[in-house]
């Protein structure tokens, strides 16, 4: 345990359900956690006890929230949940986080052998749409447009490049289709789940629009990945919005977090449920006023490249995988200080630099 989780508290200890199998971690709130083929190898996913009536009359049954990518292990771990866990009752609503193949990879299929609709933000289902069946010159995770972008950036080692020019499939193999409608997730929307009402934040920097879900009555917070309990969620800037400000987002969203109870149990969709949550969104904060030092720091040296910050940033090897995140982080604190006037961009189309702003 790193010093910073000494601040937070896990209540469950080291409790946590085995692969089929479910925990509950509050009245008809169940906890599933499966594996995953990453580095990050592991997604906490929630049944939630409803009934729910979707115009055709109410059905008892369960919430999901979240799905876990599309694989034949992923699909067997529901098999078991649905013979074992659901007590007789079907699945009546799939509800998502936020279009990340890890929570939205299974979606269809859920949705499909259930008769059950989907609920996610308009933003994610779009952007998850695109992202699964793109064209082929505009595929949201790799091929030549990703590999132009990362060289523009300073990121030119042929093995890392290669990796990024044949990563057109990506995508679509961990996601592999989408529901044909879905069910519109706003930001402040009140969700009747079973006896309990659930308030829906947005929140965005991680993905384009992603939803928590918070219930007062149980003073719970499923958390999706805007707030984890051991790791920093990724803050990415992306090709098909290079001038974005993920980071600034990031920040500002952690903000709609605050007004909860301090002992509210966060369920976060990787590590454990945790108690502790202005102690979190603290350290996160000081997290990233750690790193936009680190970066400043490399922007006073002279003119640099987000390459030559992600090294600054990231000091231990980084597979080519790792690389694309890595990166995409180093360009959101580059961003980030940039769009606030402290440091010069200068994109000529062929390389990217940043300078420190001298008065």
């Amino acid at each position: 345990m790193n010093l910073l989780e000494h601040e937070i508290h896990y209540p469950l200890a080291d409790a946590m359900p085995q692969a089929g199998s479910c925990l509950e971690v509050a009245p008809g709130v169940k906890w599933i956690r499966m594996g995953l083929p990453f580095a990050l190898n592991h997604i906490n996913l929630w049944l939630l006890r409803d009934s729910f009536d979707d115009g055709a009359g109410a059905r008892e049954g369960w919430t999901v929230i979240d799905c876990c990518v599309a694989s034949d292990s992923s699909r067997a771990q529901w098999e078991q949940i649905f013979a074992e866990q659901l007590e007789g009752l079907p699945i009546v609503r799939v509800l998502v986080t936020h279009m990340h193949p890890d929570h939205i990879g299974l979606a269809h299929w859920l949705c499909s052998r259930w008769q059950a609709p989907l609920w996610i933000s308009a933003t994610d289902y779009h952007v998850a749409l695109v992202a699964c069946k793109p064209p082929a010159s505009h595929n949201l995770e790799g091929g030549a447009r990703y590999a132009a972008f990362y060289q523009r950036h300073g990121l030119d080692d042929p093995e890392f490049l290669q990796h990024v020019l044949q990563r057109t499939a990506y995508y679509p193999q961990l996601v592999p289709d989408l529901p044909d409608s879905f069910r519109r997730l706003m930001d402040h929307d009140r969700i009747q789940i079973g006896t309990q009402t659930w308030e829906c934040i947005a929140g965005y920097g991680h993905a384009p629009e992603h939803m928590a879900l918070y219930c007062a009555e149980l003073q719970l917070l499923i958390s999706g990945d805007m707030v984890l309990p051991r790791i920093s969620t990724n803050v990415s800037v992306h090709a098909n919005e290079p001038q974005g400000d993920p980071l600034g987002w990031f920040l500002d969203s952690l903000q709609r977090y605050l007004p909860l109870p301090e002992d509210t149990l966060v369920l976060p969709s990787h590590g454990k449920p945790f108690q502790g949550l202005h102690t979190r969104i603290r350290q996160l904060q000081d997290h990233h006023a750690e790193r936009l030092d680190e970066v400043r720091a490399a922007c006073a040296l002279g003119p640099t490249n987000a390459a030559k910050v992600m090294q600054a940033m990231f000091r231990r090897p980084l597979n080519p995988h790792e690389q694309t995140f890595a990166l995409g982080e180093a360009l959101a604190h580059l961003n980030y200080l940039w769009r606030r006037g402290e440091i010069a961009r200068h994109d000529n189309g062929d390389c990217c630099k940043f300078t420190a702003v001298t008065a």
